[in-house]
């Protein structure tokens, strides 16, 4: 990839990319450690993109296959789990600012079953589209709206109980 390419890619897609992995760490050293490393490597890589898919669903493919590389090396060397090792990332001013509200979410979130938890957070605090979580998935369109329609409702019921 020449550098003016890889500079518009950078410019283009590191925002979207680092909130999508702000989604998946929630920890702003971990999710920007990523994101770099995500675009050094498609930059690097840039042979491998086949251009089957939108060059935004590709990044976000490398960042998710990067978070699961790191959050597999690190359980290998720690007992602690994932959730105290997020909650240390957090700031003092995020804590104070957490609702009531958006813990009971992200804790009924956390309980929930995959595909469900991470299509909602991609919609909710990535802002993809149906289309580009279809992408992320291999899935289609249609498949990604019904499982976020079907997560929001899981999420209503375990909010009334």
């Amino acid at each position: 990839m020449d550098k003016n390419t890889a500079e518009k890619l950078y410019e283009a897609f590191y925002m979207k990319v680092f909130s999508y992995v702000m989604t998946l760490t929630a920890d702003h050293e971990d999710a920007m450690e990523i994101t770099q490393e995500t675009f050094y490597r498609a930059i690097s890589t840039s042979k491998t993109f086949r251009g089957e898919s939108e060059s935004y669903t590709w990044l976000c493919a490398i960042a998710k296959n990067l978070f699961i590389d790191e959050t597999r090396r690190r359980s290998k060397f720690t007992d602690a789990p994932l959730d105290e090792e997020q909650d240390r990332g957090k700031s003092f001013e995020k804590k104070l600012t957490d609702s009531d509200f958006s813990l009971r979410i992200h804790k009924i979130l956390h309980d929930m079953d995959e595909p469900y938890k991470e299509v909602f957070q991609l919609r909710v605090f990535g802002e993809l589209s149906f289309k580009e979580i279809g992408s992320v998935f291999s899935k289609t369109e249609t498949w990604a709206r019904v499982t976020y329609h079907r997560s929001k409702i899981m999420i209503k019921e375990r909010m009334e109980v």
